[in-house]
């Protein structure tokens, strides 16, 4: 009976004391837990913020980058727009320059020995390029159709004045070209429009604008044989010179910022003969000023 009595107190003992030690060791488990939810916090706290310096950074870099490319695309837009504008002022100087000629005409009420073949051919030239820049066959070229709109608007005013002054043979001759001319547009208008779709249109009536514009390119070659066999440039005048040369660089490098091969490639070619009337007239023009300072023989 002792040694149970005995047994009982060394449970009870050894009972209070685990309860002892639970008790004392929830106050350390809590401790830890909070310690370890302190420390978390701090780590995600500290994450937190060092993204948030990147996130900052990456957007300062990001606004840097698209600001940098809307500036290039806006520098972009504003160079060919540039060419646009400056070419389509060059060829208003051209458009002006056949006025004295008319001024003549009216003055004589006779056309005289002037032949209105080029008039003619301007305006269908101009037609067929306003043609080509308008949006129902080229998209973004809008300029190309405003030159020649306004070109074709002079162009005809020529033709009118041409007839209304012309002898009846002349008179017959060019009203019959007027109407050829209008007939030729109204029927690549229906062809383009009706029988191609739109991208096939485009190719169309771009390859007619080069044959167009590379033809009309058979007038300065004529005026430079012309000064090459007379040494002289009395029928080749440097501002007409001059403004077709900057017409077709301004119209060569709008061309070749949209990247249109129909634009770019004739006016190429007006540049290089450009050029080549400029060289012609630095040359003979000098080599005349000369010979104008020799003393006369007596």
């Amino acid at each position: 009976m002792v040694g149970r009595g005995r047994d009982r107190r060394e449970q009870r003992e050894g009972k209070g004391e685990m309860a002892e030690e639970s008790e004392t060791a929830r106050p350390k488990s809590s401790l830890a837990r909070k310690e370890a939810t302190l420390l978390r916090g701090g780590i995600e706290g500290y994450s937190r913020r060092e993204w948030g310096k990147y996130d900052e950074i990456f957007g300062f870099f990001l606004f840097l980058f698209l600001s940098s490319s809307s500036f290039t695309y806006s520098f972009y837009e504003l160079c060919y727009y540039a060419a646009g504008v400056a070419g389509n002022l060059f060829a208003f100087v051209l458009f002006l320059s056949p006025i004295p000629t008319y001024k003549r005409i009216i003055r004589n009420k006779s056309t005289e020995q002037f032949s209105g073949l080029p008039y003619v051919y301007s305006l269908l030239n101009c037609l067929i390029c306003m043609w080509y820049g308008l949006p129902c066959v080229s998209y973004g070229v809008i300029l190309v159709a405003t030159v020649n709109s306004i070109g074709a608007a002079f162009q005809l005013v020529y033709v009118s004045l041409f007839i209304i002054y012309a002898d009846t043979t002349r008179k017959v001759k060019m009203c019959g070209l007027l109407i050829f001319v209008v007939c030729v547009f109204a029927l690549i208008i229906y062809i383009s429009l009706e029988l191609l779709d739109h991208a096939t249109r485009q190719i169309f009536v771009g390859y007619l604008s080069i044959i167009s514009l590379i033809s009309m390119f058979a007038s300065p070659l004529s005026i430079i044989n012309l000064v090459i066999k007379t040494k002289s440039v009395e029928f080749m005048p440097f501002y007409l010179s001059l403004a077709t040369f900057l017409m077709s660089v301004s119209f060569f490098a709008y061309g070749m910022l949209l990247h249109d091969f129909f634009i770019y490639i004739p006016n190429g070619i007006g540049t290089v003969l450009g050029v080549a009337q400029l060289l012609l007239y630095a040359y003979y023009g000098r080599k005349s000023r000369e010979e104008s300072r020799l003393p006369l023989l007596r």
